[in-house]
């Protein structure tokens, strides 16, 4: 009786340590990147659209 009594609170334990949920709150503003800084966006935005305008004609065509 005393092993299934323990067992019991030992398996209660568990599942409601399973349903702990962190008190951190994220938060985002539509349309704002707030993460680092793209290594491959750094360029000057006449490089940016050229690149872009290549890519486009060249590998993302419709077929």
């Amino acid at each position: 009786m005393k092993t299934l009594v323990s067992t019991m609170a030992g398996l209660t334990l568990l599942f409601l340590g399973g349903c702990y949920e962190s008190p951190n709150v994220t938060t985002y503003e539509p349309g704002v990147y707030k993460g680092p800084k793209d290594p491959l966006m750094m360029g000057k935005a006449d490089q940016r659209a050229e690149t872009l305008k290549k890519r486009f004609e060249l590998v993302q065509m419709d077929r």
